[in-house]
């Protein structure tokens, strides 16, 4: 942890505490243990392997946090070598390349696909996830001066409201027990004239007639472990045929088969492999998947008081932009 994180931070239990720290082990600029102490409530969160917690490590998201650091570099760009996040990263957001001077809140971060992006553009990142995932975003993203990372809770956000010039979060909202609530939560960051950019799962009859869907009631009931054990065997063998029926039928034909697969995005084979693993078991192990419909995100966006609001369907579903509106002077 960054000691300049303290400056936007806040304690999440009484949203107004400031909070000191306590550091016990340093390594270079960061602090690698310790605690967070707030000066309002006195709540004590702890520092570890440089990440501040604000949350148990059991929760409803533990199969993430099993999935990224088993495949903490599988989607960065820098190691497969293709701009796969960088081009969904800026396709979803329409955001400039070059944000410096601006403080960007990034949540469901995941092992930092999209944190790497967001690094590259110059602004002061503030990311997180509710999962231990947020462990492989420090390994590859925490040597950034630019980016501070923390564990936290989508309804209990451990930041000042009103204060981040852009907040991002993609491929999160649908895994979350309440996704109006935790949009509302990501919308109340935002200060007068900040942007808001999100994608969410569609929720329509096609979609729902997925082998996911049919398969979860099992699969979500399974020990995590068990379960990529599981998908790491019978995977790798599904991978070609997947791929043929993809050529042979397009989406209809790729959902004939239970697993997911990249051939045509260009991966190493080896590469494909391992992202078909990983999302073949982000596919399956879940808490929760609550895909919603293009009318609803619009209108969480109407909702929340935002303008400029622009709703459609992107490469991971139902992609969503927005503007706080900015106070009359």
């Amino acid at each position: 942890m960054k000691q300049a994180a303290l400056a936007h931070l806040r304690c999440p239990r009484c949203q107004l505490g400031i909070l000191s720290i306590e550091p016990i082990e340093t390594r270079g600029a960061d602090v690698m243990a310790g605690r967070l102490t707030c000066d309002t409530c006195g709540s004590i969160y702890s520092i570890d392997q440089g990440v501040p917690r604000f949350v148990s490590p059991e929760n409803y998201a533990g199969s993430f946090g099993l999935q990224w650091l088993a495949h903490r570099r599988t989607q960065l760009d820098s190691s497969t070598g293709v701009p796969i996040s960088r081009t969904r990263f800026f396709s979803v957001t329409g955001w400039p390349a070059d944000l410096r001077g601006e403080r960007v809140l990034e949540a469901g971060s995941g092992a930092g696909r999209f944190t790497e992006v967001l690094a590259s553009t110059g602004a002061t990142i503030y990311t997180f996830d509710y999962s231990r995932a947020v462990e492989a975003n420090f390994l590859n993203n925490g040597g950034a001066p630019n980016v501070h990372l923390f564990q936290a809770d989508i309804f209990e956000i451990p930041v000042e409201r009103a204060s981040f010039d852009r907040v991002l979060c993609l491929g999160v909202l649908q895994h979350t027990p309440d996704p109006p609530r935790a949009f509302r939560a990501l919308a109340s960051c935002l200060r007068p004239g900040g942007e808001l950019a999100i994608d969410v799962y569609t929720k329509s009859l096609s979609a729902r007639l997925q082998w996911k869907y049919l398969l979860r009631p099992l699969t979500t009931r399974m020990d995590a472990a068990k379960l990529h054990r599981l998908v790491e065997k019978l995977v790798p063998p599904l991978v070609a045929p997947t791929a043929f029926l993809k050529r042979l039928g397009g989406r209809a034909g790729a959902r004939l088969s239970p697993i997911l697969e990249y051939s045509q995005l260009g991966l190493a084979p080896d590469t494909n492999r391992d992202w078909a693993v990983l999302d073949t078991f982000d596919m399956y192990a879940p808490a929760y998947d609550l895909p919603q419909d293009i009318a609803t995100v619009r209108r969480w966006f109407s909702d929340a008081g935002l303008e400029r609001i622009v709703v459609r369907y992107g490469p991971n579903g139902v992609v969503g932009r927005g503007r706080k509106v900015t106070l009359a002077t």
